[in-house]
């Protein structure tokens, strides 16, 4: 585009108009200007005056059908005074230069996965109420049968992973026979890519402690539940929190019981592999328990982070590590981490 000054006026008869075309390109004021837009003015073959009912000076575009461009002519004064119309729309043949069938509506795009959300969250809404209320029943012999490990509660929640998944995805767990054994306390770590995740772990079957935000245990049914199963809480930004987390995670591993840590800390926008904090493998070398590195794979992909309300199809691999062990905390962190990195390079 070819943009030039000019202070001298058209002097051409005028005429009333909202647009005017010229060789396919349209030239007109904007709706919002239409009621402050008095006259446009025709100057010549090539060039078109707009002026505003209240004021003489005007702004005139220049048009080379040679050169294939438009020259915008604003006087002075009128651009000081910013009463003139605010934008001029202009729509070239350049348009038709984009590749064929690319101006459908951006929307059309993410109509089917926004279906199969809604399908998703629908199935996991109406299975949970159902099966909490099983849990909510089962809830007093637990408490008193299996107070740290709660295996009755993780089965349930187990149902409720698989019904909701193996409708819409296919689920493929490889590694059982790496597993320690259920009476075992271990540290179970991995990847973390997607909402998706939750579900994939629970479909394992094992009954270890998960972390979550605070705020998640406010949800109606799913946070309920969360409670019944014994769910660690955890406020991010709160040393305090962190601190006391971590107690818990000790207590329930010197009671029996396992716990799920995401390392990196939160989601992966991108799909890469974080890098890992060190407060499960700290934890894993003080209570002498095995670390168990998990990798799966396919779920940022049919569920990407920040968008939770779109389910591509697509299927998802669950890849059970051999455990590790050792005593040092930044051993086990590099590790647990290479294994993963692994994981996801050959498999993914």
């Amino acid at each position: 585009m070819c943009t030039h000054r000019r202070t001298d006026p058209c002097k051409d008869k005028a005429l009333t108009m909202q647009q005017r075309s010229y060789n396919g390109l349209y030239v007109g004021s904007s709706p919002s200007s239409h009621a402050t837009s008095g006259k446009a003015l025709h100057c010549g073959p090539n060039r078109i005056l707009f002026r505003p009912r209240n004021y003489a000076i005007a702004t005139c575009c220049s048009f080379n059908t040679n050169k294939g461009c438009y020259s915008l002519y604003l006087d002075s004064e009128s651009r000081n005074r910013k009463k003139l119309s605010r934008y001029i729309a202009v729509r070239s043949e350049l348009a038709g230069t984009g590749t064929s069938g690319a101006s459908y509506p951006l929307s059309g795009l993410h109509v089917v996965p926004k279906v199969r959300g809604i399908c998703f969250y629908a199935v996991t809404a109406v299975v949970a109420i159902f099966l909490f209320v099983l849990m909510l029943v089962a809830h007093p012999f637990v408490l008193l049968l299996d107070r740290y490990r709660r295996q009755a509660h993780y089965f349930i929640a187990r149902i409720w992973a698989l019904a909701t998944v193996t409708p819409l995805l296919n689920v493929d767990i490889e590694g059982f026979e790496n597993l320690p054994a259920q009476d075992t306390p271990a540290v179970y770590v991995s990847n973390h890519q997607s909402f998706l995740d939750i579900y994939a772990l629970l479909a394992i079957g094992r009954s270890f402690k998960f972390i979550s935000k605070t705020s998640i245990f406010v949800f109606p049914v799913i946070g309920w539940a969360m409670f019944l199963m014994g769910v660690i809480p955890l406020r991010r930004m709160d040393p305090r929190s962190q601190l006391d987390c971590l107690k818990r995670c000790t207590d329930f591993l010197k009671k029996g019981a396992s716990v799920f840590f995401f390392p990196e800390g939160t989601r992966s926008k991108d799909g890469k592999l974080g890098a890992f904090k060190k407060g499960a493998f700290s934890i894993a070398a003080k209570t002498k328990v095995p670390v168990v590195p998990i990798t799966i794979i396919g779920t940022g992909k049919i569920m990407p982070s920040g968008r939770e309300g779109m389910l591509n199809p697509g299927s998802v691999r669950v890849i059970i590590h051999k455990p590790i062990e050792g005593s040092d905390p930044e051993v086990l962190r590099n590790q647990a981490r290479s294994i993963i990195a692994d994981g996801l390079v050959h498999q993914g």
